[in-house]
């Protein structure tokens, strides 16, 4: 990916000069609890580089989709305090996006000062559908910074989106990719390159509609490809097989029955499964065979035998993606599958793997499970983004980072 990054503009000098930061701060709340730190941590880096360099930083984030209205359960208030926890420095919030609090704040800022706008989507043109109504947020944001303001797209997780803050912002102001995207784009490169073999990929989430483009992308390329979670009774009832009251997405079972003809060879489905008689962290659970499932019951998890097969491929291949939790590891009757299978990605990146978490509750896996991150090669912070990469979509926030550099080349 032929674009600027943040080493090109810190060598470039931002003492003095007020950069903004589109970051993905969109973290799981309980309340006014942030459940899982991952993208705040992630995310941190680049704002600290910026700041400690002596730029005057605003960032840029949403939580939630608040409908283009302020929603107090979905302020940024929260995110600001563990942000400044982070960076260990006071992060102040914005009561407003682009309102008189933002701009007297920001005329405020003094060199290494770090300010969080509220939450970008309590603006309802962040997220239209209409060009000039998000480029009227998008030069109202590049007004913040003054004279010789930049912008640095750090946000991996919403670059597949044309907003205001991710796409028309970069038109504004010169623009750079921070280090979190210009990683994240690194590690897909690899993922679509000439990846070592054998090369396995796991899918696991509720809805095979979720993954099917990418299922149709990658199942040519891979040598496994193995589906757990919610979408894979889609495909067991594809093989004509009851799947009791477990997730079904009726309308796939056609489109499943084409992808199992087409790829018999590399798609792998579970042995068994684990039932629950309703879905609750203490409903009465049995281990039964995938093609057994009692009617009146629902599958919550991949049982024992489907581990031991998933993680046998797992443990000998040379690449893997995942992306997608086996079971509803939130509750701790169904969280085996999904513990099962990323230990045995941890022992195959032991042994010379490269592998990559795709983001999402796979990466909330990781972490609510007490798996050691380091143990993976690299985890997304970006779900969606990372898979439409990978189904070889154009990702609007990466073109327009793009396309400013080449007119910068060809200038």
């Amino acid at each position: 990916m032929a674009v600027q990054t943040l080493q090109d503009l810190l060598a470039a000098g931002v003492s003095g000069r007020t950069v903004l930061v589109r970051s993905d701060l969109n973290v799981p709340l309980t309340g006014s609890s942030i459940t899982d730190r991952g993208r705040i941590i992630a995310s941190a880096p680049t704002i600290a580089a910026l700041a400690d360099a002596g730029a005057k930083v605003i960032v840029m984030a949403h939580l939630g989709r608040p409908g283009g209205k302020v929603d107090s359960a979905l302020s940024l208030e929260p995110v600001a305090a563990a942000l400044g926890e982070e960076l260990d420095r006071y992060v102040q919030l914005a009561s407003d996006v682009v309102g008189i609090d933002a701009q007297a704040r920001a005329e405020g800022l003094t060199e290494g000062d770090v300010m969080l706008l509220e939450n970008i989507r309590f603006d309802p043109r962040e997220t239209s559908k209409d060009d000039a109504e998000r480029t009227g947020l998008a030069r109202e944001l590049a007004t913040l910074t003054g004279e010789d303001g930049a912008f640095v797209s750090d946000g991996f997780g919403v670059v597949h989106r044309a907003q205001a803050s991710v796409y028309d912002i970069a038109k504004l102001l010169p623009c750079y990719a921070g280090g979190l995207v210009a990683d994240e784009v690194e590690v897909l490169l690899r993922l679509t390159s000439d990846t070592d073999r054998p090369n396995a990929v796991v899918l696991g989430g509720s809805k095979v509609s979720d993954k099917l483009a990418v299922i149709e992308a990658l199942a040519p390329k891979v040598d496994t490809l193995v589906i757990g979670g919610g979408m894979c009774f889609t495909f067991l009832a594809a093989q004509g097989l009851g799947v009791g009251t477990s997730l079904l997405q009726e309308e796939m079972i056609d489109t499943c029955k084409d992808l199992l003809e087409r790829y018999a060879d590399v798609i792998h489905l579970p042995a068994d499964i684990v039932v629950a008689d309703g879905f609750a962290a203490d409903a009465n659970t049995q281990t039964v065979s995938a093609s057994q499932i009692p009617d009146g019951w629902m599958g919550l998890d991949i049982g024992p035998k489907s581990v031991d097969r998933f993680a046998a491929v797992l443990k000998a291949a040379k690449t893997v993606f995942w992306n997608g939790p086996m079971g509803v590891f939130e509750f701790a009757a169904f969280e085996a599958g999904t513990r099962g299978v990323a230990e045995a990605i941890v022992e195959a990146t032991a042994k010379g793997a490269f592998s990559v978490v795709g983001g999402g509750d796979s990466a909330a896996a990781v972490r609510a499970l007490g798996l050691p991150e380091d143990g993976f090669s690299h985890i997304s912070t970006g779900g969606g983004a990372s898979l439409e990469y990978l189904e070889g979509k154009e990702l609007p926030g990466l073109a327009v980072l793009e396309a400013s550099a080449s007119e910068s080349t060809e200038g």
